[in-house]
Parts: C-alpha cells; sequence; structure tokens
C-alpha cells in the first residue's frame, strides 16, 4: 500500500486549529500567503509520495550496511537525497542569511510529517541537520557559521548529535570523551559516542559532527561538558571537503526497526585525536546542546505523527478491503468488508483521533516557536514559555501515539498484521524507539513536572489553559447541541488538568518531589488528552464558523465526538493515579521484584 500524504488534512490543522492563518493575517509572517503555503505542502506531498515512499520498503529490508569501514545506504536513497536537496527542502525553514528559505516552523512541521509519513528512516537524517544548523546559528562562530552553516542548511553535508557514551544515557554528566587543547585554536577530541544516528553514510561527501566532550581542566558533571564541531573531513584551504579526520565507525547496530537509519558507534581518536572546534563557551556546552536537542523533540514529536497516520492510512485499506463475517445490519451477499464491524470502527476512530490530536499539539507548538521569534517582545516571551511548557507534552505524547496507532493498525489486519509482507508490522518497528530517544519520556514528563509547570510562577500553565477554556466558550456560543455536547466533555477535562497541576505544585512546594515524580507521566497523558480534547473541539468549531460540510468536515465532527465520548473520560482516572501520591511506588523494594 502507498502513501498519500494528507495534505488538505495537514493544512487544515495547520492553518485552522494551530493558528497560522491568524499569523498571518496579524503580519507576523509578512513574505507568506496562503496560496504559497498550499504550493509548499502540495508539492511537499507529491514528493513524498513518489519519490521518499518507494524507499520505505528497500530501507526495512535491506536496510544500511557497514563496508569495510563505511556506511553504505540503501539502493535509490543516495538519487532521491539528491534530488530532494535540489529542491530546497532541506533549507525550508533555515536562515536567510546562509542559504536558508526562512519559512515558519510550523510549515517545518507540517512538511516533516509527510517525510516522515513516507519513510520515518528517510526523515531521521535531515531532522538531525536542522538541529545543527539551530545550534550553530546560534552558538557558533562567524567563521565557523561561514564555513559550514551554508552547507548543512542546503543539505550538501549533514548533521549529527553526539551525547551518549557506552556509560552515560540519560545521565550527560558521566561522560568521559576528551578535547585536548592543541594550541592552534583547534582540540584533539577522544573517546567513543554510541546511538549515532546517520553517524556515518554515503548521501553527502561531509558530515558534521556536534560533539559533547570534557576540556582537561572541566568541573565534574553536566557542569563540565563543552560542544564541539568535528567534521567527518577535514576542509581543505578552499572550504571543501578534504583529509579524513580521526573518526572511526566501530559499528552499526542491528535494530527492531528504523533499518534504513545507520544508527553508529563511533570511536574519535584513535590515531592520536580527531580535530574539532569548540561551539559556545567553555563548559558551557549543555546549554548549546539543547538548542538542539529542543529543536530535535520536536522533530521526534512529529515523527510519531508520521507513523501513526501511515499506520492508519494502511489499516484503512486493509479494513476497507479484507471481508470476514456479517456485520450487524450488512444485507449483500456474502461476508462484509471488516470496516462494517462496530469494533474495527472503533480501532479506526481511535488511531484517527489520536493521530490528530497529536498533530493538534505538535503543530502549536511550532507554533509558539514561531511567535517567539516574532512579534512584540513582550509577546515573544510568553510565545517562548509556551513553546517550553508544550515541548516535553508534544514529544511524549505524540511518540506514544505512533506506537499505540501502529499496534492498532496490526490488530486491525488480525493475523495478516503480524506477517511482515502487510508491512503493518514494520511500522510498529519503526516506531518503537521513538518514546526512547531524544530524552525518554518518562524524562519528558519530569520536565513538565519540575521545568515547565513553574514557568513564571504557573502563568505558562494558566495562561494555555485560558486558551483552551476559551475554546470551549466559542463552542458553547455556537447554539449547536452536538457541539455543546462536546464542549462539556472538554471542560471537565481542563477541570481535571488544572487540578491535577495544582496539586504537583503544591507537593513540589511542600518538598514531596518523591509525590510529584511517581504522577509525573500520568500527568503528561492528561494534559495531551485534555488539550487533544480542547483541539478537536476547535477543529469541530473552525468548520461550523466556514459553514462547511464538506466529508472531511464531517469525519472530523464524528471524530472529535469519538475523542470526546471514549478517550476524554480516561482524564478523571489519571487525575486519581497523579494525585495518589508515590505511596505504592515508595513501597516497593527491588528484593519483592524477584520474590
Amino acid at each position: 500500500m502507498s502513501y498519500t500524504a494528507p495534505v488538505a488534512d495537514i493544512a487544515f490543522w495547520l492553518r485552522s486549529v494551530a493558528g497560522l492563518d491568524a499569523a498571518m493575517a496579524a503580519g507576523l509572517h509578512p513574505d507568506l500567503t496562503p496560496d504559497l503555503v498550499d504550493a509548499v505542502l502540495t508539492e511537499a506531498g507529491r514528493f513524498a509520495g513518489e519519490e521518499i515512499a518507494p524507499l520505505d520498503r528497500v530501507g526495512d529490508t535491506v536496510g544500511a550496511r557497514l563496508v569495510d569501514g563505511a556506511v553504505r545506504m540503501p539502493d535509490g536513497w543516495a538519487d532521491v537525497y539528491r534530488r530532494w536537496t535540489e529542491g530546497g527542502w532541506n533549507a525550508l525553514s533555515g536562515p536567510p542569511g546562509h542559504g536558508g528559505q526562512g519559512l515558519p516552523i510550523s510549515l517545518y512541521a507540517a512538511v516533516l510529517e509527510m517525510w516522515n509519513g513516507a519513510n520515518v528512516s528517510f526523515a531521521t537524517g535531515p531532522m538531525l541537520t536542522h538541529g545543527a544548523c539551530v545550534a550553530l546559528e546560534a552558538y557558533g562562530t562567524d567563521e565557523q557559521k561561514a564555513l559550514y552553516l551554508e552547507k548543512l542548511v542546503s543539505g550538501a553535508w549533514t548533521g549529527t548529535m553526539n551525547l551518549t557514551e557506552p556509560q552515560a544515557g540519560s545521565d550527560l554528566g558521566a561522560l568521559r570523551t576528551r578535547a585536548e587543547p592543541a594550541g592552534d585554536g583547534t582540540y584533539r577530541i577522544t573517546g567513543q559516542k554510541i546511538y549515532i544516528t546517520y553517524g556515518d553514510h554515503d548521501l553527502t561527501d561531509n558530515i558534521i559532527h556536534m560533539v559533547l566532550a570534557r576540556l582537561p581542566d572541566a568541573p565534574p558533571g553536566t557542569r563540565g561538558i563543552s560542544l564541539f564541531l568535528v567534521p567527518k573531513r577535514l576542509l581543505d584551504e578552499t572550504g571543501a571537503p578534504g583529509a579524513m579526520n580521526d573518526i572511526t565507525v566501530a559499528g552499526v547496530e542491528h535494530k527492531m526497526g528504523l533499518h534504513g537509519s545507520p544508527t553508529c558507534t563511533l570511536s574519535y581518536g584513535d590515531r592520536g585525536g580527531a580535530v574539532g572546534w569548540l561551539v559556545g563557551e567553555p563548559n558551557r556546552g549543555l546549554a548549546a546542546m539543547f538548542t538542539m536537542m529542543n529543536s530535535a523533540r520536536l522533530s521526534v514529536a512529529v515523527q510519531g505523527v508520521g507513523v501513526a497516520e501511515r499506520a492508519t492510512q494502511r489499516a484503512v485499506a486493509y479494513a476497507l478491503d479484507r471481508r470476514q463475517g456479517r456485520a450487524p445490519g450488512w444485507t449483500d451477499e456474502g461476508m462484509s468488508p471488516i470496516v462494517h464491524h462496530p469494533d474495527v470502527k472503533r480501532m479506526l476512530l481511535t488511531m484517527r483521533a489520536m493521530t490528530d490530536a497529536a498533530r493538534a499539539i505538535c503543530l502549536a507548538l511550532a507554533h509558539a516557536i514561531d511567535r517567539s521569534a516574532a512579534g512584540a517582545e513582550t509577546d515573544r516571551a510568553l510565545a517562548a514559555d509556551r513553546a517550553a511548557l508544550l515541548t516535553p507534552v508534544a514529544k511524549a505524547f505524540a511518540t506514544d501515539v505512533g506506537v499505540e496507532v501502529a499496534s492498532l493498525g496490526i490488530q486491525v489486519h488480525g493475523g495478516m498484521g503480524f506477517i511482515e509482507e502487510t508491512g503493518a508490522a514494520q511500522h510498529l518497528r519503526d516506531a518503537r524507539v521513538l518514546p526512547i530517544y531524544e530524552g525518554t519520556n518518562g524524562i519528558q514528563a519530569i520536565d513538565l513536572v519540575t521545568r515547565k509547570l513553574p514557568l513564571s510562577g504557573g502563568d505558562a500553565l494558566r495562561a494555555y489553559l485560558a486558551e483552551l477554556r476559551a475554546v470551549v466558550e466559542d463552542a458553547r456560543a455556537l447554539g449547536d447541541p452536538e457541539v455543546t455536547g462536546i464542549a462539556e466533555r472538554v471542560g471537565p477535562a481542563l477541570d481535571d488538568l488544572f487540578f491535577a497541576a495544582n496539586w504537583l505544585g503544591r507537593a513540589l512546594a511542600d518538598g514531596r518531589q518523591t509525590d510529584a515524580l511517581a504522577g509525573a507521566t500520568a500527568f503528561l497523558r492528561l494534559f495531551a488528552l485534555a488539550a487533544g480534547g480542547a483541539y478537536h473541539l476547535k477543529a469541530v468549531v473552525a468548520d461550523a464558523s466556514a459553514r462547511t460540510d464538506s466529508p472531511a468536515a464531517r469525519r472530523r465532527r464524528l471524530t472529535a465526538r469519538f475523542f470526546a465520548t471514549d478517550i476524554l473520560p480516561a482524564t478523571g482516572a489519571l487525575r486519581g493515579a497523579v494525585t495518589a501520591g508515590a505511596a505504592v511506588v515508595d513501597a516497593l523494594s527491588p528484593d519483592l521484584l524477584t520474590a
């Protein structure tokens, strides 16, 4: 089954729900017009479906391979990547001063969903290049930007993020990679990095590694980490890739999924030290890297949406074609397509409702990032808080949704879903890493509760809740009983969110950190479901205000009803889980696990 980018759906959620139309009307993007948005999305959808999607199968079955110490990508990938960069897609949101188009991050996120829906392994590499551009633009020297940024923005070179080491996963304070000053402004990097996505490949003639390492006099822990730019090939006097740097591909992981995305172990300094350049201030590398990581967290969230959309499309196609049994009310001859069975409808509605909710949250985050870079200074600060608040929610919820929807897709296929030839299993295999990398979802929940809820004394959350409550009031004002019925379920979900957030705030203020941490994951889910319900409602209000009764609008209304009746009731239970405290968790001792 081929992938068809849902161009019209993405455009609707981007423009009418996330707020791009309102932003254009307010002049936040003076060079952007609705016609340009539609043109970009339409061409991106075509390229995703016709060019990138056909590579997905060979990427999964053949994968990236280590041959004579270098990674070889699957057949056809280099050619499509070249056409993709020639089309300007890597430069979509890049800085205009370095060859980028300067288009909004929200438009980038919308297009990124299409790349991931078509082939998540293909889209993973450019996602990291985008993050490297963000970090280099923010922290690089003028010389570094002149030498590297234009090539990264265009996609002529790719970028990586080198954090993890064998002894240091999420605990970056345990990093051991060293950076010794060479006396000429460069450093010699020695150490090993693991799980380096696109750490090597043959798509481009250079790879720019962004590497965390310690200086000789660095303080211990995370306070002593610096960031270094370490190219695969050193540049010659003309700025072109020249001699190989002292970097060895020690291995390529054999993984559950994402087989087309090479995950490498890189060894630095086997022959005396890889040449690197300091990015930003000494011992302040974590701040620079988090700029890259926050960008990557939005991108990974969108990966979850892309996989969920692809799995939903595949499940719908199978349910329309597969005949089994006779559904209630079926009067035609023979067995009915399984799409008519109530439980299959329930699964398909769940897949669509969760995918759309995750998409809306991701686009709302991207829109907040755009607003934080435009408009009045006070508005930028509020938008920056909004982006910070939504980043862990989007990353964790959308990636969980990718896994859950892909799993439901297999269930719709029945036994054939467990058979590789249908392709349904690949989506689950590809999606399963998304809740793990770029900060596990448990870490995202902790970040939300301990760092993001207290932002601006709690004003960030209060402002967001006020915006979501305004959606409920707008819905009630329509006077449409069906829409009011949805609103009457979204309102209590927002109440659950408000109550749980206040409870967590009191727990932290009272020093009951374990109570807060024990409820963090449940709270993040509660937050996302409440927000997702409000965005589904906002979509219905937008359609009603436009007086449209198209099939897509009818589907959105039905999906919003389903989300309200079948999914939103979970917020009450999650509120109970959040406020239960840590008594049960604290009671679990390691010896009980093996009793």
